[in-house]
């Protein structure tokens, strides 16, 4: 696991020095740097694989092909094997990096369809005198990239390539104001003009000056299986969710895995006990301060934690935070992210405490968002019932027979339904945008006329309309699930995983999210995923081999904090400073200030927007300018 970074162009060994220093955090174990007259890169390591022999960059036996490589690549002893059998000479002992230079020299641009990995990575092909820049297929890994005066500037974080002196600080006001809706800036876009982000699955050429940007792999629901058994697919489930915890508890340091007694976390534990001589050693976060309301349960976390530890016979360790604590580390975790970023940072925390034991862990992400657990997944079935219902003439609740209701669970309540009834449309793109922290018109309310004007004045801009228009999948949950793993996924979820553990320099892997269980799973229909009200139900299904029956039905809100509890509370007057400190070139304050009065006289509904209003706030304040 690494930190990479490089440009086309002229050498310059100090600056390409200077960008990686930026990195430093996803590497401090060495570095190493490859220059010619065409072409400079630039490596941190984290030694994870082959610690003596693996130092980067790596070439392959004539020194015309090198890399550097952020990443993992699972199978590679298998492929070592086969390139030997090949001819292929290797110099290192057991390296993973070197296996990418030797898979490119056999298959050429599609030697990465041949692994299986997570990775950032770029390769410089002095026969041809192209650089590829490769993404892992689902996006675990990052990779920045800018194109300037026909050069080339990469990098595994937005901070390396802000370093380079021709690359502009300038921001990107249309990807700003996507933020105000999903929490996070979204591929191929970031904060700022000059710099993209490479997509999931993709590959980017350089050469002569031009780039050609294409998929290698793709999301694909179209072809479910129809005539499979739900115990077919759970065992199929198992067998690979088996494969794919053995293969990445592989490396030569020590690791552990993330544990808050839940279910997905629960299963990886679990499976990794069978499959190791020692306590697995796991991982949990508190609060010490005693959240309340809704946030009650996330307090019950360590509790099952430490049972589930008990049961599986792990080594245990926990970490207590605050909201003091939270409030003070605001302004470095969101350094971290380079962007503006409301989701989940419960991970930055958590990650203090395991770089003190392990450098590798394994984490439950990713099953949420294959077999489906949040809101939009929970409404998607539900919202299709109730439009055939209003098809039918019932629009009251009253009028609702027992197997209608049966048909909406768990929106059955009166109070769901007219919350069901609210969201719901026809159309995915537009009840999914009524999700949003702030809707398209909200946005247009909330930001100043000067700002929509930068952003091109997007009144009709929809990311979700996007999305909708390419999707594979037939049924109503599935076509949820695929935008989520298009949008939400890599540019929120594996986000905050990588950059958060990274920023402590803890690499972590994510067994759900193999290749092959994302192909496996999307092929199976939304009814094995979301049943009778019962979220991930084939999920559930497949692990009742591996875990006890009560912690497969034990609800489970994940890896979060309480922070709505403490911004009502412990951190009420730090919110209300960060929301002074919004700008009136970027908001309406008027908006704002409306917010605010809400927020102050307890009114919950504003949670969401406020927290973000005030991620923001921290960023830009902080942001390079």
């Amino acid at each position: 696991m690494c930190g990479i970074a490089g440009f086309t162009g002229t050498p310059d060994l100090d600056l390409l020095r200077t960008m990686c220093h930026a990195i430093i955090h996803r590497g401090p174990d060495d570095e190493g740097y490859y220059e010619d007259p065409q072409v400079s890169l630039g490596m941190r390591r984290l030694a994870i694989v082959d610690l003596e022999s693996g130092r980067q960059p790596l070439c392959n036996e004539a020194e015309d092909v090198w890399t550097v490589f952020n990443g993992e690549i699972y199978n590679h002893l298998v492929l070592r094997r086969e390139l030997i059998r090949s001819g292929h000479v290797f110099r290192t002992d057991h390296s993973d990096t070197e296996v990418i230079v030797h898979l490119y020299e056999e298959d050429d641009e599609k030697w990465v369809t041949r692994v299986n990995g997570m990775f950032g990575l770029a390769i410089w092909d002095k026969r041809e005198e192209k650089l590829l820049l490769y993404r892992d297929r689902i996006g675990k890994k990052p990779l920045y990239y800018a194109l300037k005066n026909a050069q080339l500037v990469f990098g595994s974080e937005i901070k390396a390539i802000l370093k380079h002196p021709a690359i502009s600080v300038e921001l990107n006001y249309k990807a700003l104001h996507r933020y105000f809706g999903l929490k996070n800036i979204s591929a191929p876009d970031t904060a700022f003009k000059d710099i993209n982000q490479l997509p999931p699955g993709h590959l980017l050429v350089w050469k002569g000056g031009e780039i050609k940007i294409r998929p290698y792999w793709n999301l694909d629901f179209s072809t479910p299986l129809t005539d499979i058994s739900e115990e077919e697919a759970s065992q199929r489930l198992f067998d690979l969710f088996e494969d794919s915890v053995k293969i990445r508890m592989q490396c030569d340091v020590p690791f552990g895995a993330y544990l808050s007694g839940g279910i997905d976390s629960s299963s990886v534990v679990a499976m990794m006990s069978r499959h190791h001589s020692k306590p697995v050693k796991t991982f949990c976060l508190g609060y010490e301060d005693k959240p309340e309301g809704q946030f009650l349960g996330k307090a019950q976390d360590i509790v099952y934690a430490r049972e589930m530890s008990q049961r599986l016979g792990t080594e245990h360790y926990e970490y207590i935070i605050g909201a003091q604590q939270f409030a003070t580390q605001m302004s470095e975790i969101l350094r971290v992210f380079d962007e503006p970023f409301s989701g989940t940072i419960s991970t930055f925390f958590i990650s203090i405490l395991m770089n003190k034991h392990v450098k590798v862990a394994l984490s439950g992400d990713g099953a949420d968002e294959l077999f489906g657990s949040y809101l939009a997944h929970r409404l998607a079935f539900p919202i299709d019932n109730l439009l055939a219902m209003k098809r039918r003439g019932i629009n009251n609740w009253h009028n609702l027979a027992s197997s209608d209701r049966e048909a909406i669970r768990p929106f059955d309540t009166p109070e769901q339904f007219r919350f069901l009834q609210t969201v719901a449309s026809p159309n995915i793109a537009e009840w999914r945008n009524r999700l949003c922290v702030f809707s398209t018109a909200e946005r247009r309310q909330l930001l100043s006329e000067e700002f929509l004007h930068a952003a091109g004045n997007p009144d009709t801009d929809s990311l979700y309309q996007g999305l909708e228009s390419e999707l594979t999948a037939r049924d109503v949950l599935n076509k949820s699930l695929e935008i989520d793993q298009q949008e939400l996924l890599p540019n929120q979820v594996l986000a905050f995983v990588d950059r958060l553990s990274m920023a402590h320099s803890v690499e972590v892997r994510v067994p759900y999210l193999d290749y092959r269980i994302i192909e496996f799973s999307n092929r199976l229909p939304g009814k094995f995923k979301i049943r009778n009200g019962i979220v991930k139900y084939i999920h559930k299904r497949a692990m009742e081999k591996l875990l006890p029956r009560d912690l497969v039905q034990r609800k489970k809100e994940g890896f979060v904090q309480p922070i709505y509890s403490w911004m009502h509370g412990a951190l009420k007057g730090w919110v209300e400073q960060h929301l002074d400190s919004l700008r009136g070139e970027i908001f309406d304050l008027s908006y704002v200030k409306k917010l605010k009065r809400r927020f102050w006289t307890g009114d919950q509904t504003v949670n969401a927007k406020i927290w973000n209003l005030v991620c923001f706030a921290i960023w830009y304040q902080e942001r390079p300018s």
